[in-house]
């Protein structure tokens, strides 16, 4: 069995495990768009498989729906993560704050899609090059999440053993490492080094694979109140938010006019 296959099978495997752990520890109950994602990674990959083997002329097809796909599952999971952040005063509220911060994430996307995407992809198809800077795209929002998370962590009162922050630094780190392959990609022909790193990108997807099952098989810490004064800052920023939005909604009221006037 080649390398490729190695790890390949290593990745259903830990899929699997993961799958089976969400279910067991009922992630899915309160990260139900992650255990969906993990779910789908699992079936995606295994059915890759059997395209690559006996069905190699539909491989780009099936594979440029997988990255669609996974792209639009790693924005909903970064939207869900974000507010499964805010669960301690979610009750206070609105639920348009889901559709806000949709939008931020959204927003965020569409300043980073400029800047990304690989130039030197100039002779393929364009359906190729739109996937590859899609991906691209979706990878630095996934690293900027992480870090906007890790580095607001005190903050927002989480820690390494709470799911977001676990869900997140997963999701950073394959990230960080599939940039870094599509960097050095960008600067090479087609070879055996380009194999390599597309072997090395495999094997930083499993290390996360690998933490999440370490992770997810340890039982969640409690999750911890905000402070009081980031409890205030954080009510005052949706209460804001909803008086723009009214004010931009609602035309203005005529003032009242005098008989005879």
């Amino acid at each position: 069995m080649t390398l490729d296959n190695q790890l390949w099978f290593a990745g259903i495997l830990a899929e699997v495990a993961i799958v089976v752990l969400l279910f067991y520890r009922r992630v899915w109950h309160t990260l139900p768009l992650f255990f969906v994602f993990c779910t789908w990674g699992l079936f995606s990959d295994a059915g890759n498989y059997v395209v690559q083997q006996y069905y190699a002329q539909h491989y780009t097809t099936a594979y440029l729906i997988e990255s669609v796909t996974d792209s639009i599952l790693e924005f909903g999971v970064m939207v869900e993560l974000a507010w499964s952040v805010l669960r301690p005063i979610r009750a206070s509220l609105s639920r348009r704050t889901l559709l806000v911060v949709a939008m931020i994430i959204v927003a965020a996307g569409a300043a980073i899609w400029p800047f990304s995407g690989i130039h030197e992809l100039g002779l393929y198809p364009p359906v190729w090059r739109n996937m590859v800077h899609l991906q691209q795209t979706t990878s630095v929002l996934r690293v900027l999440f992480f870090l906007a998370l890790a580095g607001c962590s005190h903050l927002l009162s989480i820690g390494w053993r709470d799911r977001e922050l676990q869900v997140a630094t997963g999701l950073g780190f394959y990230s960080i490492v599939s940039l870094a392959v599509s960097v050095l990609h960008s600067h090479q022909g087609m070879g055996q080094q380009y194999r390599f790193l597309n072997q090395f990108a495999s094997a930083g997807y499993l290390l996360s694979l690998a933490y999440w099952a370490f992770s997810f098989a340890t039982k969640e810490a409690e999750r911890r109140e905000f402070t009081p004064q980031m409890q205030s800052f954080l009510l005052a920023m949706a209460g804001t938010a909803r008086s723009t939005r009214i004010a931009l909604v609602e035309p203005p009221t005529a003032p009242d006019r005098k008989p005879g006037k």
